[in-house]
């Protein structure tokens, strides 16, 4: 079940799923720190749409589904362009972690430093060469200057799964020393799901 509409132009498509979770995240939230996550991810992916408007390719269709935001664009753009617009996102979340950071420095508000964590976090994870997130979009489009798109994507995807035994072998580690993090075995499994996905 999808909902659908247009905005803009712009095809928008959200998944039954992924609004059941956001959904049951904010009434269980305990913490609140959800909603600057949320707000944290919202300016990552606005910041890519305002890349792809500067560059001049305003996106086709936008589809929200659980673990991923998916932009799909008119047509393709030059490897130059790619980039910019994959490290638009990651940058948007260090800038605003920068000035959160400065705000806590002059304040002392704990609850900005969390906000601000929340965006160096999402930022930095971003940056990750992994299929599926904005450094493995820089890679591939650097990797590919210079081997075969196939070959490209080979190496893509065993850097992927790298990560993921590294991921995957610290969760275990955490786990023998009675730290268990659940978060840590979920993105182990998700970098495990973008190494077989194909491209």
């Amino acid at each position: 079940m999808v909902m659908k509409f247009k905005f803009l132009g712009i095809e928008i498509y959200i998944s039954f799923l992924f609004a059941a979770i956001v959904v049951i995240m904010l009434a269980t939230d305990r913490t609140g720190l959800l909603l600057p996550s949320l707000f944290a991810v919202f300016i990552h992916e606005a910041a890519h749409l305002f890349a792809m408007w500067v560059v001049d390719c305003a996106p086709k269709r936008i589809r929200l589904i659980p673990a991923s935001v998916q932009i799909i664009r008119r047509f393709g753009i030059s490897e130059k362009n790619e980039i910019f617009v994959a490290l638009c996102g990651p940058i948007a979340n260090l800038v605003l972690f920068t000035v959160l950071y400065i705000n806590y420095l002059s304040f002392g508000n704990e609850m900005i430093l969390y906000y601000a964590l929340i965006n160096l976090l999402i930022g930095a994870f971003n940056l990750l060469p992994v299929i599926g997130l904005d450094g493995g979009t820089v890679l591939l489009e650097i990797l590919s200057k210079k081997n075969e798109y196939t070959k490209a994507v080979r190496i893509l995807k065993t850097i992927t799964f790298i990560i993921c035994v590294l991921t995957f072998a610290i969760a275990v580690i955490m786990l023998l020393n009675d730290k268990f993090n659940m978060s840590v075995f979920i993105l182990a499994i998700y970098f495990f799901i973008m190494g077989i996905l194909k491209m």
